[in-house]
């Protein structure tokens, strides 16, 4: 979904159908001509202030204003996806040994820096190299998958769903790369929600502070549903992503997906 920057601070976003369920308020917005609509959307409750969109062709135009419940936790979330791994930090050592352990509960670990991490899906024997692109909460991302859907997290990991190309992705590497693509999806630097997809994540946050991990497990299982519908191979795996993005942005925007366990992907986990 690309928006398209209009005045008074909102944005245009192609129109989605259940804009309709929207009623009006009596809120005042100087910068929306007169017949534009102000409305509190019932099917997302009473966490959302105020949603204002006009029509514009195939756009609508959407502004929200946070609660102070969604204000603090997007701001909670935000520090998270600044923090770089840091392999001198003690909190991230026990952070990576806790994935060792969730993942390999049987198998000692000889050390932080082993080849033994390359079974995971790591590039090297060092996994700190790898999380430079999407940072520490890559790492808790899979260590929330581990350790709340643990079945679900060895599956993927040991590939036991379906017929499996010969050049594979790497489990650990796709993870990354997952926390990274739902970052940009949800757009979290934006002072203002920008999309939709943004505006209605924050709702979901508003009700669950674990919203972004659990989206991560639901965007994994995705991943790995149209890897195996794709018969796809590992120089394939962009393309994947790319489709994987599309059908969370397709599911976010689902009129009876009001919480991240309402998608119909969610139940993928198990």
């Amino acid at each position: 979904m690309s928006p398209e920057r209009i005045q008074g601070g909102c944005v245009a976003v192609p129109s989605i159908s259940h804009l309709s369920s929207f009623s009006k308020c009596n809120h005042s917005h100087s910068s929306l001509s007169d017949d534009s609509t102000c409305g509190t959307p019932v099917w997302r409750g009473k966490a959302l202030t105020c949603v204002c969109f006009k029509g514009k062709g195939s756009h609508a135009r959407v502004c929200v204003n946070l609660t102070p419940l969604q204000e603090e936790r997007l701001k909670r979330l935000r520090h998270r996806t600044k923090v770089q791994f840091d392999a001198s930090r003690p909190e991230h050592q026990e952070a990576l040994r806790a994935l060792w352990y969730a993942t390999y509960p049987d198998q000692e670990l000889q050390c932080l820096v082993s080849d033994q991490w390359k079974q995971m899906g790591w590039q090297g024997k060092d996994p700190s190299t790898d999380f430079r692109g999407a940072g520490f909460i890559s790492l808790e991302n899979l260590l929330f998958f581990a350790k709340t859907f643990s079945l679900s997290f060895q599956g993927l990991l040991r590939k036991q769903e379906g017929k499996r190309a010969i050049w594979e992705y790497p489990f650990a590497v796709a993870g990354v790369n997952i926390t990274f693509m739902i970052m940009q999806m949800l757009d979290l630097d934006a002072t203002k929600p920008r999309t939709f997809i943004r505006a209605v994540f924050l709702q979901m946050l508003s009700e669950n502070e674990w919203a972004f991990d659990l989206l991560y497990c639901v965007a994994f299982m995705i991943m790995d549903k149209l890897w195996l519908e794709k018969n796809a191979t590992y120089m394939e795996f962009n393309d994947i992503l790319k489709s994987t993005r599309s059908q969370l942005e397709k599911e976010l925007l689902m009129e009876d997906v009001l919480r991240i366990e309402d998608m119909p992907s969610y139940s993928l986990l198990y």
